[in-house]
């Protein structure tokens, strides 16, 4: 694949799916507003170079959780990779594991914890959905737990999913033979439907403690928003938060994700790790998001676009291109590690609406 920027390979990704399935990876909630925020927001950053800054070659390793990185980056959990590439998962987590970053799998995966694990060269993590049947969750997270999976990334954000109007104009359903092969029963075909009738709305901060009780795991909160529930996260004990609004796919008109990073990061002070998802397209888009107070960022739809446009060597693309851009964008900075990114790297009204 020969494509230069993560905008080609979403073209390509566009010609190559069906209409349907595009709409529902691509779509938002509502008017999508959120959706297009998320992007916008990083288009009006501003980075400030410093020069003569005797660099030499910039280091885009982080480490967290315990666990080295070769660049502050991992795939956001996303359901169904299988809708792209029958391989799914598994050959997202082999391109993961090419450029040595986390892959975080989602309960709705299309393939088995098992098959993603034996294919997996980096660390992998849960992204959990908890449902009203509480033991239906703690089998999930004891199947990754026995599989090799790190950590648990609880999604707080989705009581049900949001208000999709794309899905609905389509009647989305799942194409035949599309399921979640971790989980049993029926009801899939309607992801809205089933979220409607199995997702527990009545989740508390105790929910934490339940984790606690059955799994050793770290656990991360993500869709976290706004100060006061980050210092709750804190408080209560997670080991990281996820700015995130879902992608704009929940509530719309809620803000850019890297809106209120900076007030957030603060906030939290380095009593957890902070990450961030939502509108990352280039490198430079990981710099800010670092400048601005994130550890790291998850990358979502341009995964699944680099599969629907090439399989496995399609992600990895996509991978290479987004790391390659960022060693770019410290280098041309002056910034020599992902710990030396800090608030006066990025224009102070470049994040003025």
């Amino acid at each position: 694949m020969n494509a230069l920027t993560l905008a080609e390979i979403a073209r390509l990704a566009r010609e190559r799916m069906d209409a349907a399935v595009w709409d529902f990876l691509e779509g938002g909630a509502g008017e999508e507003w959120t959706l297009r925020a998320n992007t916008e927001t990083f288009d009006r950053v501003r980075l400030l170079p410093r020069v003569l800054a005797g660099i030499g070659r910039s280091e885009t390793g982080t480490r967290i959780l315990d666990r080295n990185w070769v660049a502050p980056v991992a795939i956001a959990p996303m359901a169904y990779h299988t809708l792209v590439d029958p391989m799914g998962e598994v050959a997202t987590a082999r391109a993961a594991g090419t450029a040595g970053i986390p892959l975080i799998v989602s309960t709705f995966a299309g393939r088995t914890f098992e098959d993603i694990a034996a294919e997996a060269f980096s660390p992998l993590w849960l992204q959990v959905y908890c449902f009203r049947d509480r033991s239906t969750t703690r089998r999930l997270i004891e199947r990754a737990e026995r599989a090799g999976f790190e950590a648990l990334v609880l999604t707080v954000d989705a009581p049900h999913l949001g208000r999709r109007l794309r899905d609905l104009r389509n009647d989305f359903r799942l194409p035949q033979g599309i399921e979640p092969a971790n989980l049993t029963g029926t009801g899939f075909s309607s992801p809205s439907g089933h979220a409607q009738a199995e997702f527990d709305p009545a989740l508390d901060w105790s929910v934490l403690e339940w984790l606690r009780s059955v799994s050793s795991l770290p656990v991360l909160l993500k869709g976290v928003l706004s100060v006061a529930d980050a210092r709750m996260a804190v408080a209560a004990g997670a080991d990281g938060i996820v700015v995130s609004n879902h992608g704009g796919r929940q509530l719309d008109g809620v803000p850019a994700t890297l809106e209120v990073l900076p007030e957030i990061a603060s906030a939290v002070a380095g009593d957890c790790a902070v990450l961030l998802d939502g509108g990352i397209r280039r490198g430079r888009d990981v710099l800010a998001a670092l400048a601005l107070g994130a550890d790291a960022v998850l990358l979502g739809r341009p995964i699944l676009h680099g599969l629907a446009a090439g399989r496995q060597p399609g992600a990895e693309r996509v991978l290479d291109l987004i790391t390659a851009e960022l060693a770019d964008a410290m280098t041309l900075t002056g910034t020599r590690t992902v710990a030396d990114a800090g608030p006066d790297l990025v224009r102070a009204a470049a994040l003025a609406v």
